[in-house]
């Protein structure tokens, strides 16, 4: 038996083995076990085998959700096209999932198509308003001295404070008096922010969509929004005294 064959029937033993599907469930165990699979493929062969059998149905489904369920839709761009872009980005993002850090692919590639929905929308608008001279409005504001602001410091990049904060935010998670939901959390923002660097900064917007945002950290802990507010509490306190810190 072949390497591909071993590597499809691996798959096909999920099917057999796994918990029964829910409905509506497309992407579960099975699904998860062919990203891994995926990954580990010493041949596009192989890759395209896997893909074509196993993920390309579940990607379109997922994708197809979110951009309806956001409402991610793009100007001048129908929703066949919107789709087909962001499968393509999807996959040129797929090799950078780190299944080793026992992480959901779903959860994943999900954040990665939402963030380049938001960040191609923000674009499109930017392209927009660039319509309107810049200089015609700017002109008299550009050396106005009361609209100069001098930076005393900036040599701190957002990929350095994200370090920074991931340190004080295990440190905090190791505290005695953290509850369960707080560790769930914890480690929910752990992760996101871990990936930053995947997720976020290859999009072009740099911000974090609070309503995306939510729905991955209720994905991730089994947490209901409340519970989500009151955990975060503590968390959003270790952030405010690092930027205090950094401030100093």
């Amino acid at each position: 038996m072949s390497e591909d064959e071993n590597t499809l029937d691996n798959i096909d033993g999920l099917k057999k083995k796994g918990r029964k599907p829910k409905s509506n469930n497309y992407f579960d165990e099975v699904e998860e076990n062919a990203v891994r699979e995926y990954l580990t493929a010493t041949t596009m062969d192989e890759k395209n085998r896997i893909y074509n059998n196993y993920l390309k149905i579940p990607l379109d489904k997922m994708i197809s959700s979110i951009i309806r369920r956001y409402k991610l839709y793009r100007k001048d761009m129908n929703f066949e096209e919107i789709h087909i872009d962001t499968h393509s980005f999807l996959m040129t993002k797929i090799d950078k999932f780190k299944p080793a850090k026992e992480k959901k692919a779903y959860s994943y590639f999900g954040t990665i198509c939402k963030n380049y929905l938001m960040g191609q929308i923000m674009k499109d608008q930017k392209e927009t308003n660039r319509k309107i001279s810049y200089e015609d409005i700017s002109s008299d504001l550009q050396y106005s001295p009361d609209m100069i602001y001098h930076i005393d410091d900036d040599s701190l990049t957002t990929e350095e404070i994200i370090k920074k904060f991931l340190l004080k935010l295990k440190d905090s998670m190791g505290e005695k008096t953290i509850t369960e939901q707080e560790v769930k959390l914890g480690q929910a923002l752990y992760d996101i922010f871990e990936n930053y660097n995947d997720i976020f900064l290859d999009t072009s917007n740099n911000k974090f969509n609070k309503n995306v945002i939510l729905f991955e950290l209720r994905e991730m802990t089994n947490l209901s929004t409340k519970e989500i507010r009151t955990s975060i509490k503590r968390y959003k306190k270790v952030y405010f005294q690092l930027v205090q810190d950094l401030l100093k």
